[in-house]
């Protein structure tokens, strides 16, 4: 069932069921958003979320330890332990299909295949330390690298399961990573207010500064072009930086205050930023240069990350244990 409202009417009347499809309401430009609530015995500490290969949704549960699976179509949620400690941060799907997890918790990165269930821990090497893990990004060879806010950046080379980690210049920080149509890879400090691009080969990273200077970088995303999008949490601003043309566009987000965390370039290189002062998604349209908000219908939602696949924008309320996606097709 479905229900068609006027855009003021949409953005007012939340609906949300447990367990069951919410209905979906009417948004601007024939998008349409739809929440669920998670149907599951415990809080989940929903953080991240990531679309999987049998049409349904995995997210990270970072309260219970486990791997967060949902169906849109029936409301059903599955939990797959990732074990003893696990505290997981981000996930997304790897080219074999199967989810991939930094677990902050087991100082890991965690693999579990799809639709076996099947768990595998890659801890990282004896004698790192706390890494504080975050998120991870799949290169162009077939590597997941990754970020660890106490102040490292590391490697597993899916081949061998080996796992490597290299100390971050300029120490803590380390937070959104990403990778280009090219297979490149790069990452943003929270804490030290920079982006960087990895050698691949050897590990280092080149920090690339941003025109506003401590603004914060949260997370990035790359477009189709392979320009590096930036959620600038502190500054409020999203900011698009070209490696090839080594410049840089910024344009604050709408509102008082605002504070950008996640940020998201969809197939037809549209943008989306969580943005928490205002409780709001925002898109953004790079010909035109303009903002669209779609306000949240939960107080204090707290979407940390967004993914999609095509036609399908997928937000983890962390703040309200919900599943929300905006529909663009």
């Amino acid at each position: 069932m479905s229900l068609t409202l006027t855009r003021r009417a949409a953005i007012t009347a939340a609906v949300s069921i447990w367990g069951c499809n919410a209905l979906p309401l009417a948004l601007a430009q024939d998008r349409t958003m739809q929440s669920w609530k998670l149907a599951t015995s415990r809080r989940t500490g929903i953080h991240d979320i990531a679309p999987a290969p049998d049409g349904g949704v995995w997210f990270s549960a970072q309260a219970s330890g486990h791997l967060g699976w949902f169906d849109p179509k029936t409301g059903r949620t599955e939990l797959v332990a990732l074990g003893a400690g696990s505290s997981p941060h981000g996930v997304i799907q790897g080219p074999d299909k199967a989810a991939w997890l930094t677990d902050g918790g087991q100082n890991a990165i965690v693999r579990v295949g799809w639709p076996d269930q099947k768990v595998q821990v890659f801890p990282l090497p004896v004698g790192t330390p706390y890494a504080n893990l975050n998120t991870a990004a799949f290169d162009g060879d077939g590597d997941l690298w990754f970020t660890g806010q106490s102040g490292f950046v590391g490697k597993l080379a899916v081949k061998t399961g080996q796992v490597s980690v290299n100390e971050s210049p300029r120490g803590r920080g380390p937070y959104g990573i990403c990778a280009t149509p090219a297979g490149d890879v790069w990452w943003c400090s929270l804490a030290g207010s920079f982006i960087a691009r990895i050698d691949r080969r050897t590990g280092d990273s080149s920090i690339v500064e941003p025109p506003t200077p401590k603004q914060g970088a949260r997370r990035v995303w790359s477009d189709s072009q392979g320009r590096i999008w930036v959620s600038e949490w502190n500054s409020g601003n999203l900011s698009m930086h070209d490696p090839e043309a080594k410049t840089w566009r910024t344009w604050r987000l709408p509102g008082d205050k605002p504070r950008a965390y996640a940020v998201y370039v969809d197939e037809r290189d549209g943008v989306w930023v969580s943005e928490w002062s205002s409780n709001a998604m925002f898109s953004f349209d790079s010909g035109s240069e303009k903002f669209e908000r779609y306000p949240l219908p939960r107080d204090s939602a707290n979407v940390r990350q967004i993914l999609g696949r095509r036609g399908e924008v997928w937000l983890p309320e962390s703040g309200t244990e919900h599943v929300t996606v905006i529909r663009t097709a």
